[in-house]
Parts: structure tokens; C-alpha cells; sequence
């Protein structure tokens, strides 16, 4: 299977339950459920489906909740309309139902802070207009190009600094319900700062939760803070449909590539997203330039690659996954394994970093089958990751939570969740009888384990062991033992 790991966003398209049977076997590990369409009880019903099919196939998936964020948009228009290049428009804070002459927007404060000149987007960047002249209670607007003009259309506004709240009134109750489901991540829409991912991560606390944040990097405010909104998130998405918008579309590959960069060194999450494989809205093959952008987004360094309307309301869901893998898969053949940022990454975690880096160099140099990382919260299991090993990582947790979770990551094949057992060698052989039974181990393959002690201890990993072959018959003889027991 691929390392690096696909995310498919819910939807119309890939809603019913055999259809998400097929995409989770065809190789998606994470589902994104984008609140910013739909309401509770459908989000409530895809989640409990695809919990439900998980089960059944015994594997692990990853729920990611998108919250919708302060959007800007305009309100609704009477029908829909062409705009012409050149045509002018006005924008203004009194309009509920717009038409060819006059728009509304839900965020009408916002019309203070435009000047002559200032650039605004329309329908995701499709539509290009400009400020030429402040009205009553707005703005009169000129059109850069033609498009057609229609209900609840988002706005971009790349000149001016965007004041607005991270978590929106919905957004705290869409974050609320999400927490009650048990949602594995929350992606934060519209990211700016530091603080924007600490308001969250308290918020989260206030409801008794640790879901982890995953900061959407689409504002060109964020990029000015990047450094800081990667030490305050547990992750970042890479969404290059509205930070196209927000910069010139032609610096996106570039910051791309440095966003993995800055990401992987410290350590994080990063996930790659929007018009991976926008032909496939359509058509049942890519074109050659998207899987290209498949290929070098994964050898770039990222963890996960995710398709938004592609799955969501695309005609070929089933076949947006199946190029997804392929790709990969194929992409793989060239990567770069055994990177090492144990020099750069937080010194609050020097020592398991350390770990995984030498669990990784100990994988590679004596060819082992696979690293297997028995973990209480998923954090060393991360750091192995990003430490790109050749071989398979498989993870032995205590809680679903966490196994669900650490699906997302890169190298990681959640395997089993152990008992609260305190005795390393009774671990060890659960592990081993397991791993046998699966055929993941064979007597001739070595096998590097990272554990802690004392077990089941957050931050207690301390201890790298290569398993053998007599390391196994004895693992093996000790299960048997306490299986006897019983």
C-alpha cells in the first residue's frame, strides 16, 4: 500500500454506504466532512456509516471536521447574471437581494476598509474586479474580466487585512457537535495567526476534548505567520483554492513546497489539498499535468493528499481513488526515505525524537521488516514518521482514539489496540502472536520495536529493541504461557 496517505471529502457523490465501502477498500484513509454545505443530521449519518463500515472491514479510518470559518460571500441575487469586462457594480452593506446593479455580503463591515484600487475576487478568484470609487454605504466596483454572477458567491479580498473571528457563532456549534460525534481532526478555516489556533485549541479544552487542529494555510496574512501557526497546530492543509486567490497564483508551487518543508522539519502534519484531480469532477481520467501535481506534492514531503469536489459531487469518486493510489504508488518508487530532523525539531521532545530517528537508521541498516511503535498518544508514532523510514510502521495503541487518529500519518498502519497491560514482555508477545497470525512478521525478518517504560505512560519512550528470530520463539512462549493461565 501507499505511504503517504489520501483524504476524500463526503459528499453527495460518495455518500451511500456501498460507495464508501469501495473507496475506503480502493485505499482512502481519511474522509473530510466540509461543513461549510449540509447540516447535523446528514454530517450525523455519513459519520455513523462510515464508523459503521470501518468495523466491519477491522480498519482504521480518519474523520476530519472542516469547519466553514468566516467566509466572506455575497448574499443572494435575484437570478443568476453575466457580468461583462469593464461593466461596474456596486458592493454595498443595504443590499439583502442583489441583482446586475448592486450586491450584498454577509460581512458588510468589511466595506469600510476598501480603498480606490483594492483588488476583489468573486466565485473563487473567477471573476476579477476593482475598486474605483467609495459610494453611500459602499463601493463601486469594475469588472477585470466576463462571468456569470450567482447566489452566495465567495469574496477575496488580497489587499487588506481580514479582522474576523476564527470560530464564527457556527463554527462553535458545528465544533460542538463534531466533538460529541468523536471527530478525529478539526481543520480551521482561514487561518492568520498563532492566536487563531490557540482560541481554537481552547475552545476544544472548554468542551472537555484534545481533537487535534489542523490549520488551513489559504490567507496571505497566514503566510506572514507561518512560523508560529505551525508551533501552535497539530497539522497544516496546504488549500491552493483560496491562497491562489489570496497571492498570484503563479507563487503557489513555490510556497508549497516551502510550507512541507517548514512542516516536515518541525515535525507536523501536512496535507495538500484542492484541484488535485479537478478533471475527474467530469471525466473517469486525469489529465497529465494533475498527476504530475500528485506526484511531486507527495516527494515534496507531504503527508496526505486530499480530493474535495472530485469525491463530494464528481461523477467518478471511485476512480478518483483508484489514480490517487496508483500515483502514489508510483511516485514512491523515486522518494527519498531516512530524512532526519532530530536537529530541528522541538527540544520539548528531544528524546523521543531521538528514538525515532535511530529507530529509523536501525530499520534501514539492518533491513528490517517493519517498525512497530507501541504508543499511549500517537506522539512518537509521529515522530517515526516524519522520520520517512523504508519500511512499514505499525502502531499498537490503547484506545480507539488514537488508533483512528494516527491513520492520517504518513508510513502509519494502525494495527492493534492493546490492553492496559503495565508488563512489556506480555506487550511484546501480543504483538508478535499478532503479527505472525497477520503475516506482517516472518521468522527471518527483523523487526525494531519502540516502547516505554513504565508502559502505557505519555512521554515515557525510552527503549529501542530489534526482535529476532529466538526473540520470537520466546515472545511466542510467553503468550502461550499466559494464555494457558487463563
Amino acid at each position: 500500500m501507499a505511504k503517504a496517505k489520501i483524504i476524500a471529502t463526503i459528499g453527495p457523490s460518495s455518500s451511500s454506504k456501498e460507495t464508501i465501502r469501495e473507496m475506503m477498500l480502493a485505499g482512502v484513509d481519511a474522509f473530510r466532512f466540509n461543513f461549510s454545505h449540509g447540516d447535523h443530521n446528514s454530517h450525523r449519518e455519513n459519520f455513523n456509516n462510515i464508523r459503521d463500515i470501518a468495523k466491519s472491514l477491522k480498519r482504521p479510518i480518519t474523520l476530519v471536521q472542516d469547519l466553514a470559518g468566516p467566509k466572506i460571500r455575497i448574499n443572494d441575487v435575484v437570478k443568476p447574471f453575466n457580468i461583462r469586462k469593464s461593466d461596474e457594480i456596486d458592493l454595498v452593506s443595504s443590499c439583502q437581494v442583489g441583482d446586475a446593479t448592486k450586491l450584498g455580503l454577509n460581512y458588510p463591515d468589511i466595506l469600510d476598509r476598501l480603498d480606490k484600487g483594492c483588488r476583489v475576487f468573486l466565485a473563487d478568484g473567477q471573476i476579477a474586479l476593482k475598486v474605483v470609487d467609495r459610494i453611500k454605504d459602499g463601493v463601486r466596483l469594475k469588472a477585470l474580466n466576463d462571468g456569470v454572477v450567482s447566489s452566495r458567491k465567495g469574496l477575496n479580498f488580497p489587499d487588506i487585512h481580514m479582522d474576523l473571528p476564527a470560530l464564527t457563532k457556527k463554527d462553535l456549534k458545528d465544533l460542538e457537535f463534531g466533538i460529541s460525534l468523536g471527530f478525529d481532526y478539526i481543520a480551521l478555516s482561514f487561518v492568520k495567526n498563532g492566536k487563531d489556533i490557540l482560541l481554537a485549541k481552547n475552545a476544544i479544552k472548554s468542551y472537555n476534548s484534545d481533537i487535534q487542529v489542523i490549520a488551513k494555510i489559504e490567507k496571505h496574512e497566514a503566510l506572514k505567520n507561518i512560523d508560529e501557526i505551525i508551533e501552535h497546530a497539530d497539522g497544516i492543509m496546504i488549500a491552493r483554492g483560496d491562497l491562489g486567490i489570496e497571492i498570484d497564483v503563479e507563487e503557489v508551487p513555490v510556497i508549497q513546497k516551502e510550507l512541507i518543508k517548514k512542516a516536515n522539519k518541525r515535525c507536523k502534519l501536512v496535507i495538500v489539498a484542492t484541484q488535485m484531480l479537478t478533471s475527474m469532477i467530469l471525466n473517469p481520467k486525469p489529465t497529465r499535468a494533475e498527476v504530475s501535481d500528485i506526484a511531486n506534492a507527495l516527494l515534496d514531503g507531504a503527508d496526505a493528499l486530499m480530493v474535495s469536489d472530485e469525491t463530494a459531487v464528481g461523477k467518478y469518486p471511485l476512480e478518483v481513488v483508484k489514480t490517487m493510489v496508483k500515483t502514489i504508488s508510483n511516485a514512491e518508487k523515486l522518494y527519498t526515505f531516512c530524512k532526519d530532523y532530530s536537529d530541528t525539531c522541538n527540544i520539548s521532545f528531544k528524546t523521543e525524537i531521538s528514538i525515532a530517528s535511530t529507530s529509523c537508521r536501525l530499520a534501514t541498516e539492518l533491513k528490517a521488516e517493519l517498525i512497530c511503535v507501541f504508543t499511549k498518544t500517537g506522539a512518537t508514532a509521529r515522530f517515526v514518521s516524519m522520520h520517512r523510514p523504508i519500511c512499514d510502521i505499525y502502531t499498537l495503541v490503547y484506545d480507539e482514539n488514537t488508533y483512528n487518529r494516527l491513520n492520517i500519518l504518513w508510513g502509519i498502519k494502525p494495527f492493534m489496540i492493546i490492553p492496559d497491560e503495565r508488563d512489556l514482555d506480555k506487550i511484546l508477545s501480543i504483538f508478535i502472536k499478532e503479527a505472525f497470525k497477520e503475516n506482517i512478521l516472518s521468522k527471518d525478518k527483523l523487526a525494531i520495536a519502540i516502547m516505554g517504560f513504565p508502559a502505557g505512560q505519555p512521554g515515557s519512550t525510552n527503549l529501542v529493541k530489534v526482535l529476532r528470530s529466538a526473540d520470537y520463539d520466546r515472545y511466542l512462549e510467553i503468550y502461550n504461557s499466559h494464555s494457558a493461565q487463563k
